[in-house]
């Protein structure tokens, strides 16, 4: 085939799970279960936490940053995919793809530094519990995740840039449900050593410099705790990061496995299967391993439960 622009390329094909029809229905309301769980989990994270002013602190507040960008994560593939079941067409657009790519990039580096972030909130309150106010004021808050979306927009931009720079043949079929950079640019016809070094690169240092930093963050934490004398102390300060400990293992896990998987195996089905692990379950379960392990984030919702009782007006017959 010859080589053409990505401009020239009305859209692509995504391959999704599965080419039998008798599963589709049973695809779409899977996901469509597991996605509206995700956005009202997440919702319930960010409710509970605006509204209980005793959770108005730095933890809290990254957990709240943390659920919003997860519900975006989700809803820059999911819906798409199941609109595409629905109407029974797998096409992308090309605008729609290169939209997919910038957006996921974004909030997928987002999730890894806004986990980092909190490992950090962590390391400070148990490894200097008498200085945290300080040095965890609300303006360094803010300026961390301001810079976590600085970073990650400026980089999505630069792996935006360069898929336009590539040159495609006329069908370009995806199998995938949604479109990732990776195979993106395996799919280009035209030379791609450069797109690969930048994603490299782009890996270990906006990946593994954010793991890194977590590991080193929780080295001091066990430490620390393993200083503490008695055992409910020790209990007591293991419970505070259990939460944010768990999280950030089936984040990092799933991402693993699926490249992991992607490596060992060349099935399409069998790598977008694996992708379903961090990009729709990690994001669905966050809000159960906070609110199921925190007591604060039970208690918050439910006296938001309870106020918004109170108010709901009742209609007499």
């Amino acid at each position: 085939m010859v080589p053409r622009n990505l401009t020239n390329v009305s859209g692509f094909l995504l391959l999704g799970f599965s080419e039998e029809t008798d599963l589709q229905p049973i695809i779409f309301g899977l996901f469509l279960s597991m996605y509206l769980i995700t956005v009202f989990g997440n919702l319930l994270i960010i409710l509970a936490v605006s509204s209980d002013s005793h959770l108005h602190n730095p933890m809290y507040f990254f957990l709240s940053n943390l659920s919003f960008v997860d519900i975006c994560f989700t809803s820059t593939t999911i819906p798409k995919m199941l609109w595409n079941i629905q109407t029974q067409n797998k096409v992308i657009t090309y605008e729609g793809c290169i939209t997919q790519v910038y957006f996921f990039t974004i909030f997928l580096g987002m999730d890894d530094f806004l986990l980092t972030v909190m490992a950090f909130d962590q390391f400070v309150a148990i490894c200097h519990p008498l200085y945290y106010k300080v040095i965890m004021s609300a303006q360094l808050c803010g300026l961390l995740v301001l810079v976590s979306l600085v970073i990650n927009v400026l980089h999505s931009f630069l792996q935006t840039l360069m898929v336009l720079s590539l040159s495609f043949s006329r069908e370009v079929i995806i199998p995938h449900y949604f479109c990732e950079l990776k195979q993106l640019v395996q799919l280009a016809c035209s030379d791609t050593l450069l797109n690969d070094m930048v994603i490299y690169f782009a890996t270990v240092l906006l990946g593994g410099a954010p793991l890194a930093g977590i590991l080193y963050s929780y080295s001091r934490i066990v430490s620390t705790i393993c200083e503490i004398s008695s055992a409910q102390g020790k209990y007591k300060a293991f419970s505070t990061c259990a939460s944010h400990l768990s999280v950030v293992s089936l984040f990092y896990c799933t991402c693993l496995g699926v490249y992991l998987s992607s490596g060992a195996t060349q099935s399409s089905h069998s790598s977008a299967t694996a992708s379903v692990m961090y990009t729709v379950v990690t994001p669905m379960l966050n809000p159960f391993i906070y609110s199921l392990r925190n007591k604060d984030i039970k208690t918050a919702l439910k006296a938001f439960f309870r106020r918004t009782i109170i108010k709901t007006p009742v209609v007499l017959s």
